[in-house]
């Protein structure tokens, strides 16, 4: 009888997770592959600079998800958070693969010997997880099952960011040396909060961001204002703000009710602008950013939304469909 209910309670929580994929054996890759690359360790002012003398050079890895059907398949390259790759980030795999779509989970942290960034976010430049995703790329560009004509780019938070400022020109043209341009962005909860030279210069593919709308970590507000700046300079550009969805909304592994994590930086009180060039510059005080200013608060919180979750996966699949002509 033991045994029984044992059964019979672990059946129901398979039951009650929530589900990403409609074929199981669908969303499963055909082949997985562990693909090393080289990239720099350098600080925000170098990277906007496009100087590689301050730089340390870093072996880092990425998964590759080989999506199931012949020849050669899209990619979506993603960029994880401050906390690192996760099993969200797995279940996002899977909807892709499900899609025909393959996947490249780039891991910015352990080659660096970093776990997270949470607590700590001065450990790699914000800009950092760009030139990472620019490597990425340049190692996979001639894989065989790779179509590198139809490659979109998603990330999470600190990712997010990376997502959405990896789409200016401006960054392109001094880093980008794989041969490979991106068709689509999806920047998640992106950290908008500061505001760059040329950052209205992108390039002229869809840009889609998806944010909470009670995110008190990376506040919504400062990137709809971006947004319309975006709009406004021609860009195709929109943005997505779900009902009472908090930071990392799409996480499955958070909980339910939004949490404090006390321990991790927001920079939501800073107004922080590049000026003059390679300098990130606090506008309160008008001196050089760091995470020793009053503006950075602890204690932002974060948690999953089911509702918004499905919305936004439903959003991505069927962006992609149409750019990628699936």
């Amino acid at each position: 009888m033991k045994l029984k209910y044992v059964l019979f309670a672990f059946a129901s929580l398979l039951v009650s997770e929530p589900s990403f994929a409609q074929d199981a054996k669908a969303s499963l890759p055909a082949r997985i592959e562990l693909i090393p690359f080289e990239s720099l360790t350098l600080p925000d002012s170098a990277f906007l600079k496009g100087d590689k003398s301050a730089a340390k050079p870093a072996l880092l890895a990425a998964e590759l998800h080989i999506a199931q059907g012949p020849g050669k398949r899209p990619l979506v390259v993603l960029l994880h958070g401050s906390g690192a790759l996760n099993g969200g980030h797995e279940l996002w795999a899977r909807e892709f693969a499900e899609m025909g779509v393959s996947t490249l989970l780039v891991d910015a942290f352990t080659g660096r010997g970093i776990v997270a960034t949470s607590d700590n976010q001065g450990l790699l430049g914000r800009l950092n997880m760009i030139l990472d995703t620019y490597r990425a790329l340049g190692k996979i560009k001639d894989h065989p099952r790779v179509d590198t004509s139809r490659v979109a780019l998603i990330g999470f938070s600190r990712g997010g960011q990376a997502t959405l400022y990896a789409s200016l020109e401006r960054f392109h043209k001094i880093w980008n040396d794989s041969g490979v341009d991106f068709a689509a962005y999806f920047p998640f909860y992106a950290d908008c909060m500061t505001t760059f030279v040329d950052d209205t210069k992108v390039k002229p593919v869809t840009i889609r961001l998806h944010h909470g709308d009670i995110d008190d970590y990376n506040p919504a507000p400062q990137c709809k204002a971006y947004v319309e700046r975006l709009k406004a300079a021609g860009a195709n550009v929109d943005m997505t703000t779900y009902k009472d969805a908090a930071h990392s909304f799409d996480g499955p592994l958070g909980q339910p009710t939004p949490t404090a994590s006390p321990r991790s930086m927001t920079v939501r009180n800073c107004v922080l602008k590049e000026e003059p060039l390679g300098q990130i510059t606090n506008s309160k005080t008008g001196q050089a950013f760091t995470y020793e200013d009053p503006c950075v608060v602890r204690g932002p919180h974060a948690g999953y939304n089911a509702e918004a979750a499905k919305a936004a996966r439903a959003s991505v699949r069927e962006t992609l469909k149409a750019v990628f002509k699936l």
